[in-house]
């Protein structure tokens, strides 16, 4: 990883994460975007790593964030469900890379989005997403619900 206490952008996505937090973007800042991307990378099952990377940020920059101090560790835990020593201290290289690819993944999505339109209206592409992940219903609920079901438990 090679820094303590900064996590890295991928170089290909930084026109991209620029317009993103652009004076005409949807998002104040470059650690926003990343944030958003990951979770939307996380949500897509798009976790994919990268070797070359942008400037990168201070951990502290997204700590002071609304929930930004935790969204990291929530991004590794449900990565894996099975390894609760993921939130050790002596781990946080692993959170922070599990967070990394899954920015990429999100903003590598977010790219084909763009492309696919054929026009950079990024706040109308951010806004689709988000109502997509709110109106869409998340297939890992589906399946809570059924075990629910047959338990014969009621939420």
């Amino acid at each position: 990883m090679g820094y303590e206490d900064r996590f890295r952008r991928p170089a290909t996505h930084e026109d991209l994460i620029g317009a993103l937090s652009g004076k005409d973007g949807p998002f104040n800042a470059m650690v926003d975007v990343l944030m958003f991307a990951a979770m939307l990378g996380k949500r897509k099952g798009k976790r994919e790593p990268f070797t070359k990377a942008g400037e990168p940020i201070r951990l502290s920059v997204m700590e002071g964030r609304q929930y930004g101090d935790v969204l990291m560790d929530m991004i590794a835990v449900v990565e894996n469900t099975e390894d609760p020593k993921i939130l050790a201290n002596g781990r946080q290289d692993e959170r922070v890379q599990i967070f990394e690819e899954y920015a990429n993944g999100g903003l590598n999505f977010i790219q084909g989005e763009v492309n696919s339109s054929g026009g950079k209206d990024y706040v109308s592409i951010v806004s689709t997403l988000v109502m997509d992940a709110l109106t869409t219903p998340d297939e890992r609920q589906n399946d809570v619900s059924e075990l629910m079901q047959v338990a014969s438990l009621d939420w």
